[in-house]
C-alpha cells in the first residue's frame, strides 16, 4: 500500500525478495501536467507494469472494500506513504499485521512531511524505521531502524533517495524476521514527540528577514519540491523563481538585499547571507546561479523584499 516514488522502492524491493504481492493499493490518478490529464502515481504505474492487481479507491471505509481487502487474506500489509488513514479493521485484516515504513527517528516527526520537516528544523540526523501500525499516527512500537547524517547541504530530494533505499531493505529484512518468528517490536519512548505537518504552500516564500541558516534550511527542506521561492520583476511583471541549493555565506546588507549577482548570487538574510547555486525560474529548467544571472537583469543593491 503506497502512492510515491518512494514506496515503489520498496514493491520492487519486496518483489525482488520473492514475496508474493496479492494486491497493490495506491492513491487514485491525479490531474497532472500542462494538460491536467489524470496521471498514476509511481506505484500505481510500476505495479501495471509488473502485471500486479492494483486498486485505487478514494477511501477504505466502506463495507465492500472493508470485503476486499479481507478477501485477500494476506498474511501482511505493507504501508509506506500510501495518502489514506487505516481503519482499524483494514489494520487488523492480515493475519500477522500491518508494518510501515517512515522516514524519521521516531517519535520526533510523526505525520505526513517528516523528511522535510527535519531539514528545516536543522536536525543533523534522522532514521529510518519500521513498525508496527496501529490506530494512532506513527504511534506505533519500532521493529527495525538504521540512523542517517544528515550533511548541511543535503537536501530533501538527497535525504529521499538515501531514505527509499534504506527503508526497503529495512523491511525486506522485517518480514524475513518475522517469517522466522524472530521481529521483535520496541514501544517508542513518550518523550520527543513531534509532528511533521502537510507542507503548506503559503510555507514556500522564503522569507529574507530570517537568519541565513533558517533560509537556508527551508531552501532544502523544499528541494526539489514544491520548491522555496522568491520573486523578481521580469518586464512589467513579478516572476517566481524557485532556489534549489544553498549554502550560508559571510556578507551583510539590508534583508533580501542582492549582495552579488556577477557569477555568484548571494542574498543579505536578517543575519548573515546565503548564496544560491541552483535556481529555477517559472516554466524553466533548473540552472546554475551563473547562467541564471545571464538571463535575468537584476543588479546588486536590488532588494528582494521590496518587490
Amino acid at each position: 500500500m503506497g502512492t510515491p516514488e518512494f514506496a515503489k522502492t520498496t514493491l520492487a524491493e519486496l518483489i525482488g525478495a520473492g514475496h508474493e504481492i496479492a494486491a497493490v493499493y495506491s492513491q487514485p490518478p491525479r490531474p497532472a501536467g500542462r494538460g491536467m490529464a489524470e496521471q498514476p502515481s509511481p506505484v500505481h504505474a510500476f505495479a501495471e507494469q509488473q502485471g500486479l492487481e492494483l486498486r485505487h479507491p478514494k477511501s477504505l471505509k466502506s463495507d465492500d472494500e472493508l470485503a476486499g481487502f479481507r478477501a485477500l487474506n494476506a498474511d501482511v500489509a505493507v504501508v509506506v506513504a500510501y495518502g489514506l488513514l487505516l481503519p482499524r479493521a483494514v489494520l487488523e485484516a492480515p493475519r500477522e499485521g500491518c508494518f510501515n515504513v517512515h522516514g524519521s527517528e521516531l517519535p520526533r516527526w510523526r505525520g505526513a512531511a517528516p523528511l522535510q520537516r527535519a531539514i528545516m528544523a536543522g536536525d543533523t540526523h534522522t532514521a529510518v524505521m519500521v513498525m508496527r501500525m496501529e490506530e494512532g499516527l506513527d504511534t506505533g512500537p519500532v521493529c527495525l531502524a538504521e540512523r542517517i547524517e544528515i550533511g548541511p547541504e543535503m537536501t530533501a530530494g538527497e535525504l529521499h533517495d538515501v531514505m527509499a533505499g534504506i527503508g526497503a531493505g529495512l523491511m525486506v529484512r522485517a518480514l524475513a524476521a518475522l517469517e522466522r518468528g524472530s521481529l521483535v517490536a520496541t514501544p517508542q519512548r513518550k518523550e520527543g514527540v513531534t509532528y511533521a505537518s502537510k507542507i503548506e504552500k503559503a510555507e514556500a516564500r522564503i522569507d529574507f528577514t530570517r537568519p541565513a541558516r533558517e533560509v537556508h534550511n527551508k531552501i532544502r527542506g523544499l528541494s526539489p519540491f514544491p520548491g522555496a521561492w522568491f520573486e523578481i520583476e521580469s518586464g512589467r511583471k513579478h516572476e517566481r523563481v524557485k532556489a534549489l541549493k544553498s549554502r550560508l555565506v559571510d556578507g551583510s546588507g539590508a534583508p533580501g538585499e542582492i549582495l552579488t549577482a556577477d557569477e555568484t548570487l548571494q542574498i543579505a538574510c536578517g543575519e548573515q547571507a546565503v548564496e544560491l547555486s541552483t535556481v529555477q525560474r517559472a516554466g524553466k529548467k533548473a540552472c546554475g546561479a551563473a547562467e541564471f544571472l545571464r538571463g535575468c537583469k537584476i543588479t546588486a543593491g536590488t532588494r528582494l523584499t521590496d518587490i
